[in-house]
């Protein structure tokens, strides 16, 4: 009984008889193996084109050396796919911001009226859950927008980590956000919150320290994957977010990168751009200002992830096979 009920942690829900699942990962589900959720709104609207389409393939390339199938979530023509072929990430690189950038509240729109949305790390949850894929990876969790004080702009990735069991690996928040909000709002969601590495210092996207500790830390991917699955051996039906530190030489410098920002988001207000198209501004406008640095270290950064995330997925399958999950 107790292995049944862990291994519904683990399964497939319903709604995902409607997606479209490419063979592979649909075999590689059904049989417990490691799979690893990729998001989309960092290729339509997170990189330019064609750097966009260069670094998802390198991701998916990434995952797959690593022992683990990589799986972009996207919605192409009002259906779901789970996994993309090489067409479809050009479509959908070149497709830019004409692709609607999905949260929670556009899915069923987006479906309703058969067209294309990049998924956010809240809605890729979303899909990953229903499809069954426990693990992702993203370059960093949307938060607490700065000024959030009189704006109450939270991005919808915070509430949806405190109620949907995905574990996503990423370098921290965005640093255009407001870090040390971003991880109070994460506390009172109730998401487990860890830095993999020697430090205990919370990422800030480009740079490796926010200047704000993790609740917690683990050495390694092994470590991590223990961590998932007690969050679903005791259905705490809450995600779980794991930030790796982007490698000090591919980082971006502390101070520049910061007055950059403060510059872009200056300039986003003066021009009335916040919401969902607020972060979209920020990283084109630091990527103009830094010279192409930020752009520079973003893709290192998603590189990362994806070899740690990967690494993370292989030894959860591996816990899921010790203890005989089996749906």
């Amino acid at each position: 009984m107790f292995r049944q009920q862990i291994a519904r942690r683990f399964h497939a829900l319903a709604s995902s008889k409607h997606f479209n699942i490419t063979p592979e990962i649909k075999h590689a589900i059904v049989n417990k193996s490691p799979v690893v959720a990729l998001e989309s709104t960092i290729i339509s609207h997170g990189m330019p084109y064609p750097q966009n389409v260069q670094t998802a393939g390198d991701v998916q390339d990434i995952v797959r050396s690593q022992g683990a199938i990589p799986a972009t979530i996207a919605i192409l023509d009002g259906r779901v796919h789970i996994g993309l072929e090489d067409q479809e990430l050009e479509q959908l690189g070149k497709m830019g911001h004409e692709a609607q950038k999905t949260s929670r509240r556009d899915l069923a729109l987006v479906l309703a009226k058969r067209g294309s949305g990049a998924t956010t790390v809240a809605s890729t949850m979303i899909l990953a859950r229903a499809a069954g894929i426990p693990v992702f990876v993203t370059g960093g969790i949307g938060g607490v927008h700065r000024g959030a004080d009189q704006s109450f702009d939270i991005s919808a990735d915070l509430t949806e980590l405190g109620k949907t069991p995905v574990a996503v690996i990423c370098a921290g928040v965005k640093s255009i956000l407001d870090v040390e909000k971003t991880l109070e709002v994460l506390e009172t969601q109730g998401v487990s919150v860890t830095t993999i590495g020697k430090s205990q210092r919370f990422p800030a996207f480009y740079t490796p320290d926010s200047g704000f500790d993790s609740p917690s830390r683990v050495d390694n991917p092994s470590e991590a994957a223990n961590i998932i699955f007690a969050n679903h051996t005791l259905e705490l039906n809450s995600g779980m977010v794991f930030a790796v530190p982007i490698p000090e030489d591919q980082a971006a410098d502390t101070q520049s990168i910061q007055r950059f920002i403060d510059i872009a988001i200056a300039e986003a207000r003066s021009n009335d751009i916040s919401g969902k198209d607020e972060t979209p501004f920020l990283l084109k406008r630091i990527a103009e200002l830094t010279k192409g640095e930020s752009l520079a270290a973003n893709i290192a950064l998603i590189k990362n992830n994806a070899r740690v995330g990967a690494k993370i997925a292989v030894e959860l399958s591996k816990r899921v096979a010790e203890n005989n999950v089996n749906s």
